[in-house]
């Protein structure tokens, strides 16, 4: 599974690398260098950032998922508990 990014997001990537270039390196990055620059992080580190990404979301999920019996747990055969009770308030 290769890494995209929407037509918004590269530009804004691309224009993101210049400035980076004009602001910390002693020459500046044209447009197309930088694009294949980001082409080059997308494709070679990209895929760790994701399945990192992945991972720290299962986990969450995950960890969700232990906590559901908590919050939608109903105790079971109440019905004469609470009757009794109620019948021992009337007395």
């Amino acid at each position: 599974m290769s890494i995209e990014l929407n037509k918004d997001a590269r530009k804004e990537a691309v224009a993101s690398i210049e400035r980076y270039f004009r602001e910390h390196m002693d020459e500046p990055i044209g447009n197309i260098a930088a694009g294949a620059l980001l082409g080059f992080f997308l494709e070679e580190v990209g895929p760790s950032i994701y399945n990192q990404a992945v991972a720290d979301v299962q986990e969450r999920l995950q960890a969700r998922v232990m906590e559901l019996d908590i919050e939608v747990h109903e105790d079971e055969f109440q019905y004469w508990r609470k009757h009794d009770r109620s019948a021992k308030g009337r007395k």
